[in-house]
């Protein structure tokens, strides 16, 4: 498919660990980078990690995530420059979510802001 963006075939788990670097840099942990991924798509954490091992793609992560949260519609703002509610892309969508909710960590915002509670 022409036009598809690269992020969609690079795995998670490529991301992920830049994702924990990002998070312990501001004192953040592992844990709690995979409790928002689990809040964000349904994953158990076992099945998170089978997920990492795999190396599966953001659009097969996705596509097969059990249960994507309702309340992810609330996130909003912007990274890298786009407001995540106006991406037009469902999948690219959700990754944006995840980079958003990850940046929230990062910037030291409360667990319970960042999962929407």
């Amino acid at each position: 498919m022409a036009g598809k963006h690269r992020i969609y075939t690079t795995s998670v788990a490529s991301v992920h660990v830049h994702y924990v670097a990002k998070a312990e840099k501001k004192g953040r942990t592992r844990a709690e980078v995979d409790q928002i991924i689990r809040w964000l798509t349904g994953y158990q954490q076992t099945d998170l990690e089978s997920r990492l091992a795999d190396r599966t793609d953001f659009e097969t992560f996705f596509a097969q995530a059990p249960a994507m949260n309702p309340a992810r519609e609330r996130i909003t703002g912007v990274i890298c420059g786009i407001r995540v509610e106006e991406v037009e892309d469902p999948l690219m969508r959700e990754i944006r979510y995840l980079d958003k909710l990850v940046d929230e960590l990062a910037r030291g915002k409360a667990m319970e802001k960042i999962l929407r509670a």
